[in-house]
């Protein structure tokens, strides 16, 4: 007889299957002859191998199902690196770099994911410690009162120094990767600066806005979440698009907790106030935000403005209604954080109903690693 988990194993499996089945125009001879090698697995105790075809197929849908993302309308275009014979990190770490280098594409962004091996009866065989493969390290707050880089990066920083990396103590120091393989000691490897795009900041009618010394990079690879598809998990499966604008002006360098850069924009244009109903915080982000468009175009690097992006998602909505599919949605992350009733997902309403395939949130690797 199977245990519980098993047959929630198999169960998810075999939804999966016939999912596959119904979009990919399988027959139902390769439906039965699938259904049964997935099954002899499990009942086996091994996890089942979906094919490249699934895998694609799982990858993509796991980002047509996930709630918290408005950039949707191009899953199915989404490429697939079928990675699973990788084991060892010095191995991940080389071809992490291809992915790096193919997701880049010299500024036009390809949405790419990297899938790793599968967690089995003993747990996930590797784990990428990095919450996104690029990320500024964040050391604290200095004498002078300024925090010296990113603060939402503070505990990562502090392991890495512990395991011996040493950044050279700016605002803007590319963290190193932390890879895992299971049982083993976390590797550190240095992160590619030569092949990390960075995009200096710029105004296209703000002459000294330049002189804030602000960048950003390219290509957001989150590389901490769980790709959850036919009942397995894939711990390791680093994955991409491209950047809505607000994410890095709003949040990276707007957020107080983060770079906190309003202030002293506001400073610079003869706005900041003590009173909050002169609104200086509100034009100091507007033009923060105008900095990422311009600098991003200026340099031939694809990124989409909060406006387009909630259009793109509303035309994601349509295509999947014409499809018979409900659309799983979480409001407080698809609206944008700048203008939000100016934009027409602010007006909607979607429930978030945990489907799966999905890339899922999943503890951060050096407390699950313990």
């Amino acid at each position: 007889m199977l245990s519980s988990q098993h047959t929630t194993i198999e169960q998810e499996a075999l939804e999966f299957l016939a999912l596959c089945h119904e979009e990919l125009g399988w027959d139902k001879t390769k439906l039965t002859t699938r259904e049964n090698a997935a099954r002899g697995a499990i009942e086996s105790g091994h996890p089942w191998q979906p094919t490249f075809e699934e895998l694609e197929h799982g990858a993509r849908v796991a980002w047509r199902n996930n709630a918290r993302c408005i950039g949707r309308l191009f899953w199915s275009s989404l490429e697939v690196r079928d990675k699973r014979h990788i084991l060892e990190p010095e191995a991940v770490a080389e071809d992490l770099l291809e992915h790096v280098r193919r997701a880049t594409n010299a500024g036009k962004i390809k949405p790419l994911v990297s899938i790793y091996a599968p967690e089995d009866t003993n747990g996930a065989p590797l784990r990428i410690w990095n919450h996104q493969l690029f990320g500024y390290a964040g050391y604290g707050k200095q004498a002078n009162g300024h925090y010296l880089g990113d603060p939402k990066n503070e505990a990562f920083t502090q392991i890495a120094q512990k395991m011996g990396w040493q950044g050279e103590g700016t605002d803007f120091d590319l963290l190193p990767w932390i890879i895992q393989k299971r049982g083993e000691a976390a590797q550190l490897f240095d992160a590619p600066k030569d092949d990390c795009l960075k995009v200096k900041l710029r105004h296209p009618n703000l002459e000294w806005f330049k002189d804030l010394g602000l960048q950003w990079y390219a290509v957001p690879i989150l590389s901490d979440m769980n790709l959850r598809l036919g009942g397995l998990n894939f711990r390791a499966a680093p994955f991409n698009g491209w950047y809505m604008g607000t994410e890095i002006g709003s949040r990276d360098l707007g957020d107080q907790g983060r770079y906190n850069q309003l202030p002293i924009i506001a400073d610079k244009m003869g706005l900041l106030s003590e009173r909050s109903d002169t609104l200086w915080k509100d034009r100091a982000l507007v033009e923060l935000n105008e900095a990422v468009l311009h600098s991003y175009a200026e340099d031939g690097v694809r990124i989409v403005d909060h406006h387009r992006a909630s259009s793109e998602f509303m035309r994601f909505v349509e295509k999947e209604q014409a499809e018979k599919r409900l659309v799983s949605g979480n409001w407080s992350w698809l609206v944008p954080p700048m203008s939000g009733s100016a934009t027409e997902v602010f007006h909607r309403g979607w429930k978030d109903r945990k489907w799966v395939p999905d890339y899922q949130l999943q503890p951060t690797a050096w407390d699950s690693s313990q």
